[in-house]
């Protein structure tokens, strides 16, 4: 559950924060556009990198690297297909099969800490009045919005019928494969019951408020575009450019 720690967005002051969602938006494009498009694991390695900074700079490097160490069990699953796929098509075990695998690794890896950074330092509003300002109808700004606020809170609710459970002698890591999903029922059941008590919740707050009711919505804070922001951009920009150069000579 820890890598959904590093969805959650955490308010901290600091000049990452500050930023606006648009400029954040732009980085995370290029480093995603960059990890898919290469695949040498000294490439994947710099853009991992490069995020090492701006996590410092927005003081979330404990829930940065929580998310990382959560997703440690997609690593190894991702680098172990990889590995024994490269076995198949390559005849055996081979450095280029090994360095491969070693690269899907890091791509993952890098993908995972640059959404991080930018959710933990996006609140959903201000991601909100960007998505609008991209001409997206408002019921998908709200809906992509509110995933991003209830998906960690279930994780967490998730984790805490688990340790309830346990507390009462479930045991989750004893036993055979079936026995371990049969005993997930505990866990899905609340898990399922308090999902949809929480839509319910959530669909009586938006009918009190009168969702729906004006189209031409107002919102009390409007997003500006600041020197940093430009800065971040431009510096985005030459990145992307620098690395396709390099790459390609």
């Amino acid at each position: 559950m820890r890598v959904f720690e590093g969805l959650r967005f955490r308010r901290v002051e600091s000049p990452i924060h500050s930023l606006d969602p648009r400029s954040k938006a732009v980085f995370l494009l290029v480093l995603s556009a960059l990890s898919i498009s290469y695949s040498d694991p000294l490439t994947l390695i710099v853009l991992l990198i490069i995020q090492i900074p701006l996590v410092y700079m927005a003081r979330v490097v404990k829930f940065w690297l929580n998310s990382l160490r959560g997703s440690v069990v997609l690593m190894m699953f991702i680098f172990g297909v990889n590995f024994l796929t490269s076995y198949f098509y390559m005849g055996g075990f081979t450095f280029d099969g090994l360095t491969m695998a070693a690269a899907m690794t890091i791509r993952f890896v890098t993908l995972i800490g640059a959404f991080s950074l930018f959710f933990l330092t996006t609140t959903p509003e201000d991601l909100s009045l960007a998505l609008e300002r991209l001409k997206i109808p408002y019921d998908i700004c709200f809906a992509f919005t509110a995933a991003m606020r209830f998906v960690p809170d279930i994780a967490l609710e998730a984790q805490s019928i688990m340790d309830a459970q346990k507390s009462r002698g479930l045991e989750l890591e004893k036993g055979k494969i079936l026995e371990r999903i049969r005993n997930m029922l505990p866990i899905l059941v609340p898990l399922f019951i308090r999902s949809f008590q929480r839509s319910m919740e959530l669909a009586e707050a938006m009918e009190s408020r009168a969702y729906g009711a004006i189209r031409k919505r107002t919102s009390l804070y409007e997003l500006k575009i600041s020197r940093n922001d430009y800065i971040l951009m431009v510096f985005s920009i030459i990145f992307m450019l620098a690395v396709i150069v390099i790459k390609s000579f």
